[in-house]
């Protein structure tokens, strides 16, 4: 298990850039929204933490994880003034193929993103093989991928910064 030694909530914030002067975008897909939802909150209490400013944090809803490529794309295109933008879905394996094809479509789709455009696309979705294994990793034993999820989107935003031309 590849967050059994690690809790997805720490960081030192003394490594994390200052995001007082980034944006942020927040795409939350709304199936397991228990997962979701919590995933949210330890991105957005992370934001916070680390300087962000309520007004800086743009948050859209999108029926399912499936969908989190497309709202991302539109988000993308709408803001462009956002620094990073952090993409939160939870796909839970199921009796057929489908986790499969959601978990390979989304991750594939949030990849193009990443190598089509300036704003960089954190994958903060969660593919555990039980809903225990998303509680864990949504704010419980293991801690919050979004609280993870969110310190990368500050440091993305930061390399973006530095190395414009």
């Amino acid at each position: 298990m590849a967050t059994g030694n690690k809790n997805l909530s720490a960081y030192d914030k003394a490594t994390i850039p200052d995001a007082k002067n980034f944006r942020f975008g927040i795409v939350v897909s709304e199936w397991n929204p228990t997962i979701t939802e919590g995933m949210f909150q330890g991105s957005f209490d992370a934001l916070k933490d680390c300087g962000a400013i309520n007004d800086n944090i743009v948050r859209w809803n999108v029926p399912g994880s499936f969908e989190l490529v497309y709202g991302c794309k539109r988000m993308q295109k709408s803001y462009d003034m956002l620094d990073a933008i952090i993409a939160i879905g939870s796909v839970i394996q199921g009796e057929t193929k489908h986790f499969d094809i959601i978990c390979e479509a989304v991750s594939q789709g949030i990849k193009d993103l990443n190598l089509e455009s300036d704003i960089p696309v954190i994958f903060c979705v969660l593919t555990d093989n039980n809903l225990q294994q998303a509680k864990d990793r949504s704010g419980g034993k293991l801690g919050n991928k979004g609280t993870e999820a969110a310190i990368t989107a500050i440091k993305m935003a930061q390399l973006r910064k530095e190395s414009k031309f």
